[in-house]
């Protein structure tokens, strides 16, 4: 290895150890429960499914799919705290053997195994992770977001619950090769 690959990886941990990673892209609410359980209903979540929660804060979106739907589900987020929580609440609730919960950015983890997407981001993230979702869900999958939509890609539904805006939209294959015209 090289001095300046040593000292990149060097640099690296040292930053990472006085928790100077990036910074969250948003600041973190917490999703009430009743809009938690109206996600998943809309996102017509089922046995079977697999869930990622992007931004999942304390977990609940994926603790709630693994208790009442019996799936597996991933919850990733960027803050150690909020990772701790969400691994303390799965606990909490008897589901830490069917959830995994992931401390990276949201922008660098591998997408294509989910069925189902959850997110409570803002309006500029959520764009920013349009393409993404698009060339690496397969045709079928859900994205549901809570309070923001995604400008021009139109959901399939929007719903409401106590005033606040919830939207799904499914993936057909289509979206990316409609982008690139």
């Amino acid at each position: 290895m090289n001095r300046r690959a040593a000292l990149a990886l060097l640099g690296a941990g040292v930053i990472r150890a006085f928790g100077q990673d990036r910074t969250p892209d948003v600041p973190y609410v917490p999703t009430p429960q009743e809009v938690v359980d109206g996600m998943l209903k809309l996102g017509s979540v089922r046995e079977g499914d697999v869930l990622f929660d992007l931004g999942c804060g304390d977990g609940r979106i994926v603790v709630t799919a693994a208790k009442r739907y019996s799936i597996t589900a991933t919850g990733i987020d960027i803050d150690p705290e909020r990772i701790a929580e969400a691994n303390q609440n799965a606990k909490q609730h008897g589901v830490a053997d069917r959830v995994k919960f992931v401390e990276a950015d949201l922008f660098q983890t591998d997408l294509s195994k989910a069925s189902v997407v959850t997110l409570y981001l803002l309006p500029s993230v959520n764009m920013r992770l349009r393409p993404k979702l698009w060339r690496e869900l397969k045709p079928g999958s859900r994205v549901v977001s809570h309070a923001f939509d995604m400008e021009d890609w139109k959901p399939t539904k929007v719903e409401e619950v106590n005033g606040r805006r919830i939207y799904l939209w499914l993936i057909t294959g289509k979206e990316s090769s409609a982008a690139a015209n």
